[in-house]
């Protein structure tokens, strides 16, 4: 009997040893779109105890969240950007919001044990216990208000700054970091931070994770720094982020950049449909898991399974956009100065028989001026430039609606809501029949296509998107580089397209105009 039993446990243990060699290489993560509940009148000076009492609407849903995403087996929970004080504050009409959160890095401290050490913490304190009530990683959005000295030449008048914050608690409920958001986006209430903040935290099932908030995935700092110098695989990232189509829907951008960047990407967005702020997700190199929603006004929460990502690479992905060196060989590298001039070095073919001039049309879209060429055929071989810049694709739709679809360019400087400098190569289905219609926001698509979309880009900072019908994603099946350009293909899509682009940013000419 004793062999007996001595057999059965070494076969328990042999079962326990392989599940837990195969849990060890994932780990359970969750975000949850949340439908914040507003302040009416966001302008209109509160008390600290109205705002508590508005605040705590929000948290008790956070909480509910965050248990059942604990039943779940979720280890880390991201929640998003303004979901607990909501927006469209004015810098005095917040403070009754703010808290003075104290510096992980020098205190170490659990509100939830010690609620009374730091006073008019409340919400600290609340989102401390809801980490250690259910050992999990949180992650959450609050003001927060830091004193600062005069001798400072960037310190406000009233001599405090007032921050867009991230905070990360530990399962215990330990506050373990903090991160001041760099760039605000009409943001009257908020400052901007004296320095550049790169923000990391470890966790014993993943390793370490980079933060950054909503409008900072669109700029060098502090998103490409997490990734090249701290060699950030994993992201959490909270949002509060309004759908722009045809090009930036949150769902498009979170996935091409970990597409990109051949990482775990945990975004959590807003959901309030009347101001079309929706999109969600926790993406990894193959594949997501996001939600998007206009037609219910409840929230969403999203749990699944990521695989830890080492910076050995992780994954099947290899990442294509930063490894600069590979860009640099490349003689068109060097930008143009005028749009109109004769380009210097290699680059696409522009292709004369299968378009003429004539042919090429421009179109506003996203505030911006592209140069657009049709696809008239159910098969072809198309080039549009904007100056010495040049996208081509090759294409072959699978089903014969006669939906109208364009090739387009941009290069140049964008001023609307932000100023950064593009070149996008954008494939997109035009909202009708019209030229004018190109460039317009669309969701439905009936045409299936093929293509092989390429650009000849000077930047190795290119994020690729493919957008289904119904606010669908799809992954490409190659991206990289070949003969100086930079290409994406696709094949068997199963829905319609909406929209195939290479969304480039070239920071380093980001500037105002003059």
């Amino acid at each position: 009997m004793s062999l007996f039993v001595l057999v059965i446990v070494a076969v328990l243990w042999q079962c326990h040893t392989a599940s837990s060699q195969e849990d060890s290489g994932h780990y359970i993560a969750a975000v949850y779109e949340h439908r914040v509940m507003l302040n009416p009148n966001p302008s209109d000076v509160c008390s600290r105890q109205g705002a508590l009492e508005h605040m705590s609407k929000n948290l008790e849903i956070f909480e509910e969240q965050a248990t059942e995403a604990a039943k779940q087996g979720a280890q880390i929970i991201v929640f998003p950007e303004d979901g607990i004080q909501g927006f469209n504050f004015t810098r005095q009409s917040i403070q009754g919001y703010v808290e003075s959160i104290p510096d992980p890095n020098s205190v170490t401290w659990s509100p939830c044990l010690h609620p009374q050490r730091f006073p008019n913490t409340e919400v600290l304190h609340r989102l401390s216990c809801m980490a250690r009530n259910n050992r999990m990683y949180l992650v959450a959005n609050m003001p927060d208000q830091q004193e600062c000295n005069h001798s400072d030449p960037l310190c406000p008048p009233d001599g405090r700054y007032i921050f867009n914050t991230d905070v990360v608690f530990r399962d215990d409920g330990t506050l373990i970091a903090k991160y001041h958001k760099q760039n605000l986006y009409f943001e009257a209430a908020f400052d901007t931070p004296p320095e550049y903040e790169h923000v990391t935290f470890d966790t014993p099932f993943a390793g370490k994770f980079g933060i950054f908030t909503c409008f900072d995935i669109l700029f060098y700092e502090p998103s490409i720094t997490l990734i090249e110098k701290y060699k950030v695989k994993q992201i959490v990232y909270p949002t509060a982020w309004m759908n722009q189509l045809p090009l930036l829907s949150a769902i498009q951008i979170q996935q091409s950049f970990a597409t990109a960047f051949g990482l775990n990407f945990l975004a959590a967005n807003i959901h309030r449909i009347d101001l079309n702020m929706t999109g969600s997700g926790i993406y990894t190199p193959s594949h997501s898991v996001h939600h998007y929603d206009t037609d219910t006004e409840e929230g969403r929460l999203l749990v699944t399974k990521v695989p830890v990502l080492t910076n050995s690479g992780g994954g099947s992905f290899k990442s294509n956009v930063w490894d600069v060196s590979s860009v640099q060989s490349h003689p068109q590298s060097s930008f143009c100065v005028n749009r109109d001039q004769e380009c210097g070095g290699p680059s696409i073919p522009r292709l004369e028989s299968a378009q003429a001039p004539s042919s090429t049309f421009h179109a506003i879209m996203m505030y911006d001026n592209y140069t657009f060429v049709p696809l008239v055929e159910t098969q072809g071989d198309l080039t549009v430039c904007d100056g010495c810049f040049c996208c081509r694709v090759t294409y072959q739709r699978t089903n014969a609606v006669s939906e109208l679809y364009s090739l387009g360019a941009f290069n140049g400087l964008h001023t609307v809501h932000g100023i950064y400098y593009l070149e996008v190569c954008a494939l997109v289905k035009c909202a009708d029949s019209s030229w004018e219609s190109c460039g317009e926001g669309v969701t439905e698509a009936e045409s299936s296509l093929d293509f092989h979309l390429q650009g000849n880009f000077t930047t190795p900072y290119i994020f690729p998107q493919i957008l289904a019908s119904e606010m669908q994603l799809a992954t490409p099946d190659s991206t990289g580089w070949d003969s100086g350009s930079y290409f994406m293909s696709k094949k068997g899509m199963s829905g319609g397209l909406v929209t195939a682009a290479l969304y480039g940013r070239v920071y380093e000419r980001d500037h105002k105009p003059v």
